[in-house]
């Protein structure tokens, strides 16, 4: 059993590996078998902007998620965000690939978006289980909606890509299934619309930077 100052340092080593390190997918990569298409090289730009605030979001992820494991009241549900994580691994590892492949790079902003998701986990695993798989099923839900919106404006052409988002899409929804199903508490709706306002900061920023 961990004490408190060894899982501390077990989630800054989380934080390093997920800042500094190459991710690596535990699933075969969603666009292994897709041969990739003839784009613009403004269609190229944009799939890769997108990819580069879907990267951030997995960063976000891991950050909130690790923050949420560290002070959650129950093994349970430190157990189901541990999971979460895993797959949003998975993830984080598709996007970086996708965006090496369009000639892309990962927001320079990452590190201060781990950091503020790092902290609302601890806020959100402090208030209560149910609080914090209700923070849990609420970013998945808007996460799910986000990516719906890349699908709409991604090149037709770019399948490797929108199948990526798509298999994301998928996990993003489970994920939240599995907080409810855990006896996730519903958001007051002041908060779902803050955290509205700043996935949209994070968003506009992360597609520039």
């Amino acid at each position: 059993m961990l004490n408190p100052l060894d899982k501390l340092i077990v989630e800054f080593d989380t934080g390093l590996r997920t800042l500094l390190a190459q991710a690596r997918s535990q699933r075969p990569h969603p666009d292994a078998a897709i041969a990739d298409a003839e784009l613009s090289e403004d269609e190229k730009s944009q799939a890769s902007a997108l990819m580069r605030v879907n990267h951030t979001g997995e960063v976000c992820a891991q950050a909130l998620y690790s923050g949420q494991a560290l002070t959650a009241h129950s093994q349970r549900t430190a157990a189901a965000l541990k999971q979460a994580a895993v797959e949003e691994t998975d993830h984080l590892a598709w996007c970086e690939s996708r965006i090496k492949q369009l000639g892309g790079r990962t927001s320079v902003l990452n590190p201060v978006f781990y950091a503020g998701s790092f902290g609302l986990g601890l806020l959100a695993g402090a208030l209560g289980d149910r609080w914090n798989l209700g923070f849990v099923a609420e970013t998945e839900k808007q996460v799910e909606a986000h990516l719906a919106s890349h699908l709409e404006i991604l090149a037709p052409a770019d399948q490797k890509t929108r199948k990526i988002i798509e298999q994301m899409q998928t996990d993003e929804v489970a994920h939240a299934k599995q907080a409810r199903d855990h006896g996730a508490a519903e958001l007051p709706a002041p908060i779902n619309f803050l955290m509205r306002k700043v996935a949209k900061l994070m968003t506009a920023s992360s597609y520039h930077l």
